[in-house]
């Protein structure tokens, strides 16, 4: 198979799909791989790397989409990269389609199929692919909240950790997942005051025997509107599988909070679980609404390209060869798990919470690829 890789043109963007490694692997097994010159440079990846390990370098964006069946991205297509996608073409990347109908429409048209790498499940039900850059993005979200607490970034002037004498920070994490644990372990390793709420017992449970000093709370209406009123740092990790995140936040709660508290929502790819969130990027972050500071990143991980990129392609490696080795429909007999990326093929939406979000007919996985 001939396995592209382009160069990722979302602001801000510097992360790369493919490592030297995942080509070495590739190439061994007789696939044909097509890296955009100048694609890895951002992660400190040289194109010499690349061919190296046996890979071609394509141009520019066209000579790479012209060349490949299998396209292999970071981070969801761009209007100018849909416009260059046929129905030959298999997508993987990230998509995070339920907040994005102009996106989702763009797919459809393009007849491509399209895999996301956030909807994947392994046996035990986990999201393999969203994990590492999950935790990526939870341990940045309380670097990028301490940072946004000092006066000039229009904090309210407070240090995360304290220091003897001086209480520390108040940093509410809601969603225990794996972006919330890691938000809440960097959070505590600062020497902030730490509360994670989840609406999982079981999970709470997991939650209080790994963080040990950080406190676990049920998350009601009310318990996080008592925990507003203290909090320094409010961190939103809600997760709904392919769906769009829930408001665990309103507008009018705002007025709960100490002027120049910060939020950070990780949520943002999947449309943001404050009322108040908009998409911003690395270079223009934060937005303030009714006094209190907002962070919300839609590609937090491409902050730290050269970390991200490594842990993106190991994760995402395997199914890559799966892929190669044994095409779309044979990958997914093979996995079931990898069959819940599926997200738009032959020209239909093939994941069940994006057609619901937006008003769309499903179309079951194997009737979309049959057809």
């Amino acid at each position: 198979m001939r396995i592209g890789v382009p160069t990722e043109i979302k602001t801000d963007e510097a992360r790369v799909a493919l490592t030297p490694a995942g080509v070495r692997e590739l190439t061994r097994r007789g696939h044909e791989v097509i890296v955009q010159k100048g694609a890895g440079l951002g992660s400190a990846i040289t194109d010499e790397a690349y061919t190296e390990q046996g890979a071609t370098l394509g141009e520019d964006a066209d000579a790479v989409f012209a060349a490949a069946e299998l396209i292999v991205k970071v981070k969801e297509p761009q209007p100018v990269e849909i416009a260059r996608l046929q129905p030959h073409h298999t997508l993987f990347t990230y998509l995070h389609l339920a907040p994005a109908p102009e996106l989702t429409k763009g797919l459809i048209d393009s007849g491509a199929t399209c895999i996301a790498y956030e909807t994947i499940t392994d046996a035990h039900g986990r999201l393999p692919l969203l994990a590492p850059m999950s935790e990526v993005a939870g341990r940045l979200a309380a670097q990028a909240g301490a940072f946004m607490l000092a006066k000039p970034q229009g904090g309210r002037g407070v240090l995360m950790g304290g220091v003897p004498g001086v209480e520390p920070a108040n940093v509410m994490v809601i969603g225990g997942g794996v972006v919330g644990l890691n938000a809440a372990r960097v959070a505590q390793g600062m020497g902030a005051d730490v509360k994670v709420y989840d609406r999982s017992i079981d999970r709470l449970r997991e939650l209080d025997l790994i963080l040990g000093q950080g406190k676990t709370v049920f998350a009601s209406t009310l318990s996080i509107e008592e925990g507003l009123k203290e909090a320094d740092v409010v961190i939103g990790a809600v997760l709904v599988h392919g769906a769009r995140a829930p408001h665990v936040v309103s507008r009018a709660q705002l007025a709960l909070m100490k002027p120049g508290a910060v939020l950070v929502d990780v949520s943002i790819d999947q449309g943001g679980c404050f009322e108040t969130s908009k998409p911003t990027t690395h270079t223009d972050p934060v937005y303030t609404v009714d006094g209190i500071s907002h962070y919300c990143v839609a590609n937090m991980p491409g902050a730290v390209p050269i970390s991200s990129t490594a842990a993106l392609s190991n994760a995402t490696l395997p199914y890559v060869l799966e892929l190669a080795d044994h095409g779309v429909r044979g990958a997914f007999e093979r996995d079931p798990g990898f069959e819940q990326g599926l997200s738009v093929a032959g020209g239909a939406v093939t994941s069940e919470p994006v057609a619901n979000d937006q008003g769309l007919a499903f179309v079951t996985p194997a009737a979309a690829l049959a057809a």
